[in-house]
């Protein structure tokens, strides 16, 4: 993955969250997951790096603006 942009966790409440799973499903779950509860950038698409099991996604949340319970 490309290395982390510092304006994504200039401030308190900013993370970036890099996941790993066996397949494009259970990523894209897990950031739904993600984005149901924080505000989160989303993305449709995995990558896969060579010689690496499974796929990778990258998703950017906002602490500081919840939603829900």
């Amino acid at each position: 993955m490309n290395p982390i942009n510092e304006t994504h966790v200039s401030e308190p409440g900013l993370l970036v969250v890099d996941v790993a799973a066996a397949d494009d499903a259970t990523v894209l779950v897990f950031q739904q997951l993600l984005a149901d509860r924080w505000a989160t950038a989303t993305t449709e698409q995995t990558t896969r790096d060579v010689d690496q099991p499974g796929v990778r996604l990258r998703c950017y949340l906002d602490l500081r603006q919840a939603f829900g319970s």
